[in-house]
């Protein structure tokens, strides 16, 4: 196991890469370029750029998060073929550069949403992450957005301006692409990138669906134990894995996350894990907790010991944190409850490590 970090870069992430150095086993990072358009190659000298520096502070930089899929590819037009084609020289950079795991999602339009980004929790006045379904009743997807956009300090990922300048155009795309014909249209990407990930040696691991259930009509295909079995089979290739995400999973409190831990991790398919607690407050409502297993209804022991048991040879991170102590930073992405939340793992992960 490597405990690692996300991390952005050193012009757009508040958080300097000397702090992450001082978290206890914190191995490297998770990396995160955040300003290069979806279906943009993404240039070798940048990447090279990136990692060089990450490394002159004694960090790994080995996996990288959110290489976005270009909505022409997810719908199926004509022009995906490009859009693949740069994709491909994408991996061929990263790879040139260390890069071991590629983590992307598959999810149309969004890539995450909430209905708060700094939800005040009542117990200790600190902040996170937050969503309650009903709230979106009567939000078109347009309301949304701005309401996110206005909330933030930050470009979100998933919410990138260029993305979103063309959001009602893909909408109305959308509505001719149900589950079935984006599972095509995914299977078509993979059958096309695959071989040259096992050639370089390069894991793709599919992050789920956040929140675990459709939005807005929009199809969504990878937020349950069934789902990532199917996908899993469109393409029989070491390089198709997973990024098991236990806070957007575990949003839905049908999904058992350490069962399906031990499900993919006994057959080799997580690549890599972010690890966090979810808090259920109602149906569909709920906010990010703190890592602590009874601050939320995650079990987090449970979960650390089905990776101990089948996956122990991954990279794992925490996830979104609180906001506290008074630190302004990215909603989800502040260093102090973070950093909190890679020490509580690591003291679970030691447990375990001498119990077996």
């Amino acid at each position: 196991m490597k405990m690692t970090f996300r991390w952005y870069d050193k012009n757009t992430d508040p958080i300097p890469l000397e702090y992450v150095k001082q978290i206890p086993n914190c191995s490297g990072i998770m990396g995160m370029i955040d300003d290069i358009p979806a279906g943009e190659i993404w240039p070798l000298e940048r990447i090279k750029e990136y990692v060089d520096y990450v490394n002159s502070f004694g960090l790994e930089c080995e996996v990288i998060e959110s290489v976005n899929v270009h909505e022409d590819i997810k719908l199926g037009l004509e022009t995906r073929d490009k859009y693949i084609e740069n994709y491909i020289k994408t991996i061929e950079n990263l790879a040139k550069c260390g890069i071991k795991v590629i983590i992307y999602n598959f999810m149309p339009v969004f890539d995450w949403l909430r209905t708060d980004l700094y939800h005040e929790n009542e117990e200790d006045h600190s902040t996170s992450l937050y969503h309650n379904q009903k709230e979106l009743e009567g939000l078109t997807p347009r309301d949304l957005v701005k309401n996110t956009l206005k909330d933030s300090k930050f470009i979100l990922p998933g919410w990138e301006p260029e993305r979103l300048s063309k959001l009602d155009e893909v909408l109305k795309l959308y509505e001719k692409v149900d589950d079935e014909k984006l599972l095509e249209n995914y299977k078509y990407f993979l059958e096309k990138i695959l071989p040259t990930c096992e050639k370089l040696g390069v894991k793709m691991a599919v992050h789920p669906d956040d929140p675990a259930w459709p939005v807005f009509g929009i199809p969504r295909i990878a937020h349950k134990k069934e789902h990532f079995d199917r996908i899993i089979s469109l393409v029989d290739s070491p390089s198709n894995c997973l990024c098991i995400c236990t806070g957007s999973l575990g949003s839905n409190p049908d999904n058992d996350i350490p069962n399906i831990i031990r499900h993919f991790g006994k057959m080799g398919k997580i690549a890599c894990m972010h690890v966090r607690n979810v808090k259920y407050l109602g149906d569909k409502e709920f906010r990010e907790a703190a890592h602590l297993s009874k601050d939320g209804n995650l079990d987090m022991f449970e979960i650390m010991k089905a990776i101990y048991e089948t996956a122990k040879d991954i990279y794992i991170r925490p996830d979104h944190g609180r906001m506290i102590w008074g630190e302004e930073g990215r909603a989800g992405y502040g260093l102090y409850d973070r950093a909190l939340g890679l020490c509580y793992l690591n003291g679970l992960w030691e447990a375990i490590e001498k119990f077996n």
